[in-house]
């Protein structure tokens, strides 16, 4: 790829990669947030569209889909169009997504779905393509710690989507869930016009159409049978069905990108890398292992413990705030002493706390979670974006959209099928009295009056005795009745309990995993010479 080059007068002000740096910032920031602030919105969506809980979950299903079929082709519409347009319009196209999300009618579903896949085909289009700009524009001896900066976005705009979105559910005002994306993206749009410089290759590069054509059925197929495993169980006809389409489609990709396309469209040849191979697998066993485990959160303070969205969310703060500092840091450290520390590092750091978390019951003071949720940031900090990084780092400069492309594909496949058998993991635990309580219990509100309902935890609601601690509409049975409701309750607690137990202990040994695969990555104690000499010496770059 070539890239425009700037006059060689001096530069006044912020130098040009921080600009980029900024600019791809701000993108991807809101484009991570949308990720969990509808999450928060899903049962008053339900309510205002008058739809069922399946139907309903099309509006999350269609955006992970979305992604997942867009970010294989992201760079080979960037090496073909150009990275700076590419990404320009990828935001624009998240952005006329977020539009009619707001503006969507409530009695047309079907276009608030339509939106959301807009949405999911921009996000994923832009996500793999930032990463790429950042690598473009920076020396090999700062790539870890530019890196760092821009996993900020990463770890704090998950963790600030439930906050937010809580907060305007709470106000009723749903709807700018979707539209606080358009004034972020059109200044986003702005700077990037302004800030990016474009990286284009000097060849006209052909499509490759039996890559797109099973990469697309591939990936969809799978995530899409992730997304109803949990719901329908991992044996039932429609998961099997899903990924066996998938996995036939996966194999035919493989076998298309190493032996019939010319120009793959991913580039699988990367994984003969060792270097990349590693990092790669690292990365995927660390998104179970920290953003699969996050899942299991929010649902035990709002299941289990009775707090609402906002409080739910203001409780994980502490984990984005932690990894936020931990982040940039380790990223400095990478370009000093290599991956290999800071992943075993953090991997340890994780394997204690997972086990602490495997140890937290009903009663377990807020004040102590809190401080897990923040060390539990911190191995986050040290680790997802180091093993993005040395993944990378093999990767040479022309192939790096395609290289970035195909790490993020795999990494959102393998995080949805994580989190998909997390939540079977926990739902083992549940007799058949508690799976229909729970039912029962979640119902969707059927008006949008409705939809703030009272609050209600299995093991704790905030301001009930603990001996009246049942549903809200079942306080005016009579007291036979009601103990009959409060013994089911508790015995809802105990099953759930063990449930998080059983989970949180599957991914102290996802961690373990980690540990050894993370030893066998290059760096400190051993001489560390930076990041292309981990794999071979590269020309001289212009910067």
């Amino acid at each position: 790829m070539t890239a425009s080059t700037p006059s060689a007068a001096p530069q006044r002000g912020l130098a040009p990669k921080w600009k980029v740096l900024i600019s791809v910032i701000f993108g991807i920031f809101m484009v991570i947030l949308d990720t969990t602030v509808v999450n928060v919105a899903f049962r008053t969506l339900s309510s205002e569209f008058n739809a069922s809980v399946n139907d309903a979950q099309w509006i999350l299903s269609v955006y992970v889909l979305a992604l997942g079929i867009s970010t294989p082709v992201s760079g080979f519409l960037a090496e073909r169009f150009g990275i700076k347009k590419v990404y320009l319009v990828a935001l624009s196209v998240f952005v006329l997504g977020s539009f009619l999300c707001g503006i969507a009618p409530s009695n047309n579903l079907g276009l608030l779905i339509a939106a959301r896949a807009l949405q999911g085909l921009g996000g994923g289009l832009a996500l793999p393509l930032g990463t790429t700009f950042i690598f473009s524009e920076f020396p090999p001896e700062e790539q870890g710690m530019a890196l760092g900066f821009f996993g900020i976005a990463l770890v704090i705009a998950p963790a600030l989507g439930p906050i937010l979105g809580g907060w305007l559910v709470d106000l009723n005002l749903w709807r700018w869930i979707f539209f606080i994306n358009i004034p972020i993206g059109i200044v986003g749009v702005f700077i990037g016009t302004r800030w990016l410089r474009e990286h284009k290759s000097d060849r006209a590069v052909p499509l490759d159409i039996l890559g797109l054509i099973t990469s697309t059925l591939g990936f969809g197929a799978v995530l899409y049978a992730a997304s109803i495993a949990a719901e329908n169980g991992w044996t039932s006809a429609p998961v099997l069905s899903w990924f066996a389409v998938g996995a036939a489609s996966l194999i035919a990709l493989a076998i298309v990108e190493l032996f019939v396309a010319k120009e793959p469209l991913l580039d699988l040849r990367l994984f003969t890398k060792p270097i990349f191979l590693i990092a790669s697998f690292v990365g995927w066993v660390s998104v179970v292992a920290l953003f699969g485990a996050e899942f299991l959160m929010p649902l035990y303070l709002q299941i289990l413990r009775g707090r609402t969205a906002l409080e739910t969310g203001l409780t994980l703060l502490p984990l984005a705030i932690a990894a936020g500092v931990a982040t940039p840091i380790a990223g400095k450290l990478y370009d000093k002493v290599g991956p290999r520390v800071l992943v075993v590092s953090g991997f340890s750091l994780l394997l204690i706390n997972t086990w602490q978390l495997a140890q937290i019951k009903a009663d377990t003071p807020i004040s102590w979670i809190l401080f897990l949720i923040a060390l539990r940031g911190l191995a986050l900090g040290m680790t997802v974006q180091t093993t993005l990084v040395t993944a990378l780092s093999v990767v040479p400069l022309p192939k790096l959209a395609r290289g970035s492309a195909l790490v993020n594909s795999t990494r959102q496949v393998v995080q949805s099928i994580g989190v998909a058998l997390l939540a079977t993991i926990l739902a083992s635990t549940l007799s058949t009295s508690t799976r229909d309580l729970q039912v029962q219990f979640r119902e969707p509100p059927t008006s949008a009056s409705s939809a703030k309902a009272p609050v209600f935890g299995l093991c704790e609601t905030p301001g009930v005795p603990a001996a009246e601690n049942i549903p809200a509409a079942a306080r005016a049975a009579p007291p036979a009745a009601q103990a009959q409701i409060r013994a089911g309750v508790q015995q809802a607690c105990a099953e759930q309990v063990a449930g998080f137990e059983k989970t949180y202990q599957f991914t102290f040994y996802v961690a373990l995993l980690a540990i050894v695969l993370g030893a066998m990555l290059p760096g400190w104690p051993f001489k560390w010479a930076g990041r292309r000499a981990a794999d071979a010496p590269a020309p001289a770059a212009g910067h």
